[in-house]
Parts: structure tokens; sequence; C-alpha cells
């Protein structure tokens, strides 16, 4: 057969497929998502994928965008194990140039060593533990939201100012748990505070007889937890039962919608803190909000959704302007001073850490978690246990 006849069909299905293609088609640019997308902490990790999916989709739609952007989406499970897998998986495919990664510390802290090995250029959304960005030099690791320290100061300040003054600590056993322990007592003593006892859990825990019916006999104030939203549940539930009437003290980690409703009536007049304001208060929050609500998502945006889609922004404004390179990303990431986003002005120290200066505190009120200035509970027409 004459070699010229076979060619021509060839050139002409080439010809068909360029001709398919839409003019000033744009060049793909993958991003991963990682969070705990399943299990007990994955309502978070919901909120956190809707809300970098609607950063990606508004980019999208903007005509002035260099780039299509595409997430691809990863569940770490908020296990440690699973989220080294998923963090190998991202950071090995040179098509992702960044990630927005993970809401639980304890998985964040295990990922580390991967992005740094891989080259991935990464920022963290939700996960609090200071040692993700202090404990190293890896100029991969970003992060958006703020850490535990400032939160436990707040913490203790404002609990300190109620006129407690006796706790019990339960935390979980986890990086995470013994952090907040660490950073609550020390800020508690220094301000006057008592640690009666402090009583550490594992992650998997049902049972807390032991531990709460030793912390009953101390006759504490405040029970304070330093963990997250499944076993915070189940140790409040677990109170009540017991009889141990305290006040109920907990982390960002339990500032979730799920911790309400694992309680119904439970929850009510529980306590906690997390970095930055309510997505209603932040610079950029009613426009969040109402392009959130536009979307349809089948979960809340919950507490750190806006992280989520600050750090997916900023990572797109990094590509668009320095182009779809990792070493190119990295490079300008370390230099982001007072960049605008939708939860305020983002700075990155030498060690990729967003300088958040405000921390808010919650308390549960009416099924809600309301800021602790807007409550009832602060204007003293509630009042918490034993006040």
């Amino acid at each position: 057969m004459n070699p010229r006849v076979v060619a021509l069909p060839l050139r002409l299905t080439l010809l068909v497929l360029l001709l398919a293609l839409p003019a000033g088609a744009k060049e793909v640019v993958k991003l991963a998502f990682i969070g705990p997308l399943t299990g007990g902490n994955s309502a978070i990790g919901l909120g956190g994928r809707n809300s970098a999916d609607l950063a990606v989709k508004l980019r999208n739609a903007d005509p002035a965008a260099r780039y299509q952007y595409e997430l691809v989406v990863l569940d770490d499970e908020c296990k440690p194990d699973t989220g080294v897998q998923v963090a190998t998986k991202a950071a090995a495919d040179r098509s992702i140039i960044a990630g927005v990664t993970h809401y639980c510390s304890v998985v964040a802290m295990a990922t580390v060593d991967t992005f740094h090995r891989l080259a991935l250029p990464t920022v963290v959304w939700g996960a609090v533990l200071p040692d993700i960005t202090y404990s190293h030099s890896y100029k991969e690791i970003h992060r958006v939201n703020g850490t535990m320290v400032n939160q436990n100061e707040t913490a203790a300040r404002l609990m300190l100012k109620q006129g407690y003054r006796r706790w019990v600590v339960i935390h979980d056993t986890t990086d995470y748990g013994k952090g907040h322990n660490k950073y609550f007592t020390q800020f508690v003593t220094a301000g006057g505070g008592q640690i009666l006892g402090t009583f550490g859990v594992t992650a998997d825990q049902q049972d807390f007889t032991a531990e709460l019916t030793q912390a009953k006999a101390l006759n504490p104030e405040v029970i304070f937890f330093g963990g997250l939203t499944p076993i915070g549940v189940r140790i409040r539930a677990q109170m009540d039962k017991l009889g141990v009437n305290a006040q109920f003290q907990g982390t960002s980690g339990i500032v979730s919608d799920d911790f309400i409703k694992g309680l119904g009536p439970l929850a009510e007049g529980v306590v906690a803190f997390r970095e930055g304001a309510p997505a209603e208060k932040l610079p950029g929050g009613k426009f969040f909000l109402e392009k959130y609500a536009e979307q349809k998502y089948s979960n809340p945006p919950e507490a750190y959704g806006p992280f989520a889609f600050a750090a997916a922004s900023l990572l797109m404004d990094t590509i668009e302007k320095v182009g779809p390179d990792r070493k190119k990303v990295l490079a300008a990431l370390g230099e982001v001073k007072g960049k605008d986003s939708i939860v305020g002005a983002i700075t990155f120290d030498d060690h990729g850490q967003n300088t958040v200066a405000a921390i808010t505190a919650y308390v549960v009120q009416d099924g809600k978690w309301l800021v602790w200035e807007d409550s009832e509970y602060a204007a003293g027409k509630r009042r918490l246990k034993g006040r």
C-alpha cells in the first residue's frame, strides 16, 4: 500500500482534533486538597474541601485568569499513615504544582518530611500545632491559620477572668493534644490558676469512666479538653452520666457543627477558642459566604473553610504571577508579605507561618456556636457552670 495513502487519514484526524480544541484554551494546572473527608472529623474536612473548590471555581470563571485550575481531592482520614500515603501520591505527581493541606495536626506533622523530600509547596489550612512550621527549616511548608500558642493564652486569660481557678485537663495523646496540654497549663498556672490533674486518652478511646471518676474526686471547676470533636462529644456526654458538674472547655478542635449535633442540649454553654474571626466577621466574609451559598454545597464551610479558601486563592495568585513551576511558586511564597485575603492580610515569617494575631472565643448558645462577646453569657444574662 502506498504510505502516502496511509498518512493522509492520520493527518486529517490530527487536523480534526486540533480544530476541535476551543480557541484560546488555557493550560490546566492542578492543585491538591488534603483533609479528613471520612471519619469523625469529616465535617471540617468537607467544609475545607468545598471552600477550596469554591476558590477554584471562582478563579476558573475569571476571564483574566491565565490558567484553568483543577482540584485533586485526597482524604487523609485524620490518620498519619494515610496522610503520608496521600501526601506522597500528591507530591510525586509532577502535574500537581502545590497543595492545600491538612486540618489534623497529627497528620500535618507526619507529612512535612514528604512534602520537603518531594519538593511540593504546601499551605496548611487548619492544623494548629506550632511544630508543623517551627520544628524544621523546610521551605515547602506554609500555614495561613494561626497556632495553638496564642489560642491557649487567650483561653486561659478569658476563663481566669470569669473567676475559674481549678482545672482538670483531659487531652488526647497525639502531638496535638499534648501541645494543648502544654500551652494551656503554662498560661493557666502563670495566671494564678491550678491544674489539679492531667489525663491522657487515646484517639479511639470510647469509655472515659476511669478518668472522669478520678477527675470528679478532684472537684475541678472546669474540665479542659485538648482534642478533636469525636472524643470531645464522648467525654462531655459521659461527664453528664457520671455527675461531673464542671464547666466544659475545649480547643479549636471541637468548634464544629458535629460537636453540637452529637450532644444536643448537653453542648449548651461549652466554651472553645479558635484562631481568626468567624466567617461573617472576616474582611471578605460576606463575599465568601454568599458565593459558598450559591454553590449549594451539602455541607457548611465550618470553622476553617475560609482558611482553605484563602490558601487555595493564595496558591493560584502565586501561580498566576510566576507560572506553574514548583520552584518558582516556592520562591514566591517565601516573599508573601501583607497579601490581601478573605481572612485578612497574609504575611509569612521565616518559617512560613502567617502572623495571625486574632483569637476568637466561642460559646454554644441555643444550638449554635456564638462569638463570646455576642452571647448572653458574656452579657451576664446566662451563666457558665459554677458562676
